[in-house]
């Protein structure tokens, strides 16, 4: 997956064949935010503007504008899963939290 970031910001960055453009939309928001360019340029400037307008928006609305994600990240499970869970957590030496999150940042290959 081909992706882009501006303030924070993450978009996936897939080609129109068929318009023959790149195409944007910006990830982890409940507003649907997309932008197209015919050059990387083009797309680059086209997203930054995306992000300006939203964040432009939020605040004549007065609205704290959505970030991508809080820190905070809640799962449902089945318990079998929890235990295994906190039983290899436990084997490592690291807390539940600590080890979910190097698991969940290598899944995801964040950065």
């Amino acid at each position: 997956m081909n992706t882009m970031t501006h303030k924070g910001y993450t978009a996936r960055i897939d080609f129109d064949e068929r318009d023959d453009i790149f195409v944007g939309r910006v990830l982890g928001l409940r507003a649907m935010i997309s932008f197209h360019g015919e050059t990387v340029r083009e797309l680059q400037k086209a997203f930054a503007d995306a992000i300006e307008d939203f964040l432009a928006d939020c605040k004549e609305q007065g609205l704290k504008p959505e970030k991508p994600a809080s820190g905070k990240l809640m799962l449902r499970v089945p318990p079998e899963v929890h235990g295994a869970a906190l039983v290899a957590a436990q084997a490592s030496g690291k807390s539940l939290n600590q080890w979910a999150t190097e698991v969940i940042q290598s899944a995801s290959h964040a950065h």
